[in-house]
């Protein structure tokens, strides 16, 4: 049996699994932010900050950052192994968009965290 190394499971069934269930997670934190955005009008800088400085608000944002790399994992690269059949290319694009997907991340994590 032929297995990949660049899947997040290494199981078609699970990563489809996967991926559903970061779709409901994402929509669940895009319903989440649009009930609180609702609520705190009108939105200042001042509003943004005290949102974001929140604990609980804080990891929901850092749960959704996780389950956003491994759905657009997931997906991206179905359609580079379905698509993309020269075996060097193909690692090379999904080199690249691990390299994005970890950096965006990273990045997200410094707005959440940081000071």
């Amino acid at each position: 049996m032929v297995t990949s190394v660049t899947s997040l499971t290494g199981n078609g069934l699970k990563d489809w699994l996967v991926q559903r269930v970061t779709a409901i997670y994402l929509a669940m934190y895009t319903g989440l932010f649009f009930v609180v955005w609702g609520k705190s009008s009108p939105w200042t800088y001042e509003t943004w900050t005290a949102l974001f400085q929140t604990p609980w608000f804080q990891i929901t944002t850092a749960l959704a950052l996780f389950t956003l790399l491994f759905h657009a994992w997931i997906g991206l690269w179905t359609v580079t192994t379905d698509y993309i059949k020269n075996t060097g290319l193909r690692l090379t694009v999904q080199g690249l968009v691990m390299f994005v997907l970890l950096s965006q991340l990273i990045a997200g994590f410094m707005m959440i965290w940081g000071q």
